[in-house]
């Protein structure tokens, strides 16, 4: 049973986030901000201007009491200590922003927008360093652990990309409908009307290893060698689309959330961990066990045939809600996923130890 963080909100709960010293944070409709103490009580409030939907939040690696928010077209810098007017704000997209992500080291900040655009700003001297693009709504954008130039988007344009801050251009992108033609000789009618819009990205502590959810669900798991990535593995939870990715900083478990009201959890360290130190070796072995019916070009074609079947959850929580966001927190000693929906309440529930 969940218990529900209630008080906080008077709207639908859009996003969620964790700082380090276990205060969390929540955006709402109508320019609403909440921070909740460890134990459920809220510890601050804020009313946006302008009363947009807060979109987006999250803390500085760096500083746990910076908190970066998105609103409209807007970005407010926050100071936990003091939640009054935000200290900083950056006006530079155009359009509702979707998500935000901040680099390790805390100079970099992207935003993510309706347009497809990707702003990513320069902390240090406050002015927009690059401008990235999506041809259609980017809805997800996150910066690699250990690669602070690196990050990783993906949008409605069905692109998932990976881009370096030194060019313009992505260095690498995967249309994710291209892949599942290629691999069923031809459209499916189900993938016709349920094409894989991206919905979420998250990249593990390793920095080589990141999961997408989409609109058809599916969850991908990709791996990032050099200036390209190849899809690892891909599997089937879900029973509509998946809204939201998370790897927990454990190895390779992966919260995912969904318009089903599922909240799953995956175990796919023996999938991608023993992998970890010689991906070239291990794609070789893959391609040599491989039968030759899922041999395309030289490459992998059905990821190991069929691996629906072969990745269960290790969990499964009935939500009941479509889930707008899932963070992970460890409150009182003990882990949890935190899960925001339709209701203006956090529902918290316990998760197994790794």
């Amino acid at each position: 049973m969940a218990v529900k963080w209630i008080g906080g909100h008077s709207s639908s709960i859009l996003c969620l986030n964790v700082n380090t010293e276990g205060l969390v944070a929540s955006g709402a409709e109508r320019g609403e901000l909440t921070l909740w103490d460890g134990g459920g009580t809220p510890a601050g409030q804020l009313q946006l201007p302008m009363a947009d939907d807060v979109t987006s939040v999250v803390f500085s690696p760096r500083c746990p009491t910076r908190l970066y928010t998105s609103h409209g077209e807007t970005v407010s810098l926050l100071d936990v200590r003091s939640l009054k007017e935000p200290v900083e704000r950056f006006h530079v997209n155009e359009e509702e922003i979707n998500c935000l992500s901040v680099n390790e080291t805390d100079n970099f900040l992207a935003a993510a927008d309706d347009s497809g655009a990707i702003k990513v700003m320069d902390l240090e001297n406050k002015k927009v360093s690059r401008s990235l693009r999506h041809s259609n709504i980017c809805s997800s954008v996150v910066f690699r652990p250990q690669r602070p130039q690196s990050l990783v988007s993906c949008g409605l344009d069905m692109q998932v990309m990976l881009w370096n801050l030194q060019k313009a251009r992505p260095l690498w992108t995967t249309n994710l409908q291209e892949c599942e033609m290629e691999e069923d000789g031809l459209q499916s009618a189900g993938q016709f009307f349920n094409p894989p819009l991206a919905h979420s990205l998250s990249v593990a502590a390793c920095g080589n290893i990141f999961g997408c959810g989409a609109q058809d669900g599916k969850v991908r798991i990709f791996r990032v060698t050099g200036v390209k990535f190849e899809r690892e593995l891909e599997f089937e939870g879900h029973s509509l689309g998946v809204s939201q990715v998370l790897f927990m900083p454990e190895a390779y478990w992966l919260l995912t959330g969904g318009n089903d009201g599922k909240v799953l959890l995956w175990d796919v360290s023996s999938d991608v961990g023993k992998q970890q130190k010689s991906p070239a070796k291990s794609l070789q072995r893959r391609k040599a066990q491989a039968p030759a019916s899922t041999r395309k070009d030289g490459k992998l074609n059905k990821v190991a045939s069929n691996e629906h079947a072969r990745v269960s959850p290790k969990l499964t929580i009935e939500h009941g809600e479509k889930v707008n966001w899932i963070s992970c927190a460890e409150l009182k000693g003990s882990k949890r996923v935190l899960v925001a929906d339709q209701s203006s309440s956090v529902s918290v529930y316990p998760l197994p130890e790794p």
